[in-house]
């Protein structure tokens, strides 16, 4: 009788640790990815916007970006030129703003209107947050045959009120950096799937390029980074509201 509760427990022993082990990688690769996506100080890029319809027709924009942290990050359009003048500003606190010259002010982003377009791309405002995913997601490692990648899912954590019930990200092995994201729906289907080309500038990785597309709509928006600069000594108060209308 004792050695049948003895490996009763020890297969309970191994079953359960073998699961927190589990958590606790998937835990700590998902802010390792978050570390190399922060780990500058700042940064400034010029940003390349290609979207593409349904129809194959095709739009270019082209913003300036600022960025300080994970928190505060400015966009603002400067191509073309009905489209110039947008801003967006992200900073602490899941605080966004959006500002229009063709508006007086600028307005509040809401918690509800954040998983709207974000300025009529595939990226939603949701995925435009500051907020690392660590913080915003609870992630478990499932099981895959690529060598190269680990497979993550991300599921919402309790103040994560995010339209997605899952997102399956696609972790490159060696260096830590997201390869592709697949976003999933109540329904639990695809609705977008993001790819990501990672380029190293001197000792830090960035997205050089990424392509979204909204499977829904059969539309997508391209990411090109370039002319891009890290630790410029960006101050504080280069992320106010007040800047959105200079």
């Amino acid at each position: 009788m004792k050695t049948h509760a003895f490996k009763f427990f020890t297969i309970a022993i191994l079953i359960f640790g073998f699961n927190t082990v589990f958590a606790q990688n998937a835990d700590s690769l998902l802010r390792k990815m978050d570390n190399l996506m922060s780990a500058f100080k700042d940064r400034t890029a010029t940003v390349k916007i290609i979207l593409t319809d349904n129809k194959g027709e095709v739009k270019e924009r082209e913003a300036e970006m600022k960025q300080k942290g994970t928190d505060m990050k400015l966009y603002r359009y400067t191509k073309p030129e009905k489209q110039a003048g947008v801003c967006t500003l992200s900073l602490p606190g899941d605080v966004m703003w959006l500002f229009m010259p063709a508006f007086d002010e600028p307005i509040r982003i809401s918690l509800l209107a954040k998983s709207q377009a974000f300025t009529g791309t595939d990226f939603s405002y949701e995925d435009m947050e500051s907020r690392s995913y660590s913080q915003r997601y609870s992630p478990s490692l499932l099981e895959t045959s690529d060598p190269k990648v680990y497979v993550l899912k991300l599921e919402p954590a309790p103040d994560n009120k995010s339209k997605y019930t899952k997102i399956l990200l696609y972790l490159n092995k060696e260096f830590f950096y997201p390869e592709k994201m697949e976003y999933f729906d109540k329904r639990d289907e695809m609705i977008k799937v993001a790819t990501y080309k990672y380029s190293k500038q001197g000792k830090y990785w960035y997205a050089e390029e990424v392509l979204m597309k909204d499977l829904k709509k059969n539309h997508s928006t391209g990411i090109i980074m370039t002319e891009l600069k890290f630790d410029q000594g960006l101050k504080d108060d280069e992320f106010t509201v007040e800047k959105l209308q200079e």
